[in-house]
């Protein structure tokens, strides 16, 4: 069984990017949305206008992923977080972030296998999502690592505010806004306090894909705009008049996202942590 079900992954990975590869190409030919329109008709965020946000309360579940999390809490998914069919989060993530047919379809069904569960059929919680070395990982750019805080559903503002701060680059409106070095720089920075402090601490290739990822994302989907990102990672709240920075026709595709996942990872230089520092982080 165990043959078979790899076999179809396989197959379905395959004709995955093959598709993908056509709606990059596609996106090269074909206009552009225009601004202010890139939301379709009919869903939330049409016209820039986003269904009312309302924080989690107790007993809702929350993730590792602040754009999940937004979801809910602005009930696009389902507000309480839970019982949330894979095939529901397809939708709302292509029309929400303006992802291609194949990315929004990519990332469900990377979770539905990681937690044993069949994508076309099945739901899950947001929590399930934080195993951890799964989607989330250690060394985290919004997040302190699984070993001092397990549950991993809340932003860590001081990391948040760190990483705000550290943007150099600036948008044509002049706007504060991160560069693709800017984010290496900083995973570079907090994924050495990560290894010094954290004695489990871990990240393999595949994690440090969805760390980039997760970069990459800030970058394309909102434009690397601090003035957005901060309402977005600080309260996992879409912004007032936000749309998503991605307006190719056919929506961010995987060939593009993995294009500044690889951007970004090749340029982070890991920062060694003086011993000094290692001491004075375990004792404060």
């Amino acid at each position: 069984m165990s043959f078979l079900r790899n076999a179809e992954k396989l197959f379905n990975n395959v004709y995955l990017f093959t598709w993908d590869t056509f709606i990059a190409l596609a996106n090269l030919i074909a206009p552009n949305r225009k601004p202010g329109s890139v939301i379709p008709h009919g869903q939330p965020g049409a016209g820039r206008k986003w269904p009312e946000f309302v924080p989690p309360g107790k007993g809702d579940s929350r993730c590792c992923c602040p754009a999940l999390n937004a979801l809910a809490n602005h009930g696009i998914l389902p507000r309480d977080g839970r019982n949330i069919k894979f095939t529901e989060m397809t939708h709302a993530v292509k029309a929400t972030f303006n992802l291609s047919s194949t990315f929004s379809i990519f990332v469900p069904t990377y979770a539905a296998d990681m937690l044993h569960k069949n994508y076309k059929t099945d739901s899950f919680d947001l929590a399930d999502l934080n195993v951890h070395n799964g989607i989330e990982h250690d060394g985290s750019l919004l997040r302190e690592d699984a070993r001092f805080d397990p549950k991993q559903d809340t932003p860590n503002l001081p990391l948040i505010t760190e990483l705000l701060a550290s943007s150099t680059g600036k948008a044509p409106a002049g706007d504060l806004c991160f560069t693709h070095a800017d984010l290496s720089r900083a995973s570079g920075k907090r994924r050495g306090a990560a290894r010094a402090t954290n004695p489990d601490f871990t990240l393999n290739k595949s994690q440090k894909g969805f760390a980039s990822g997760n970069c990459a994302s800030l970058l394309l989907v909102f434009g690397g705009r601090v003035a957005e990102l901060e309402p977005f990672l600080t309260e996992e709240r879409l912004p007032e008049g936000f749309e998503p920075h991605i307006l190719s026709r056919w929506g961010l595709s995987l060939l593009v996202f993995n294009l500044n996942i690889f951007k970004i990872e090749r340029a982070i230089k890991e920062e060694a942590v003086p011993v000094a520092a290692m001491v004075q982080n375990e004792t404060a």
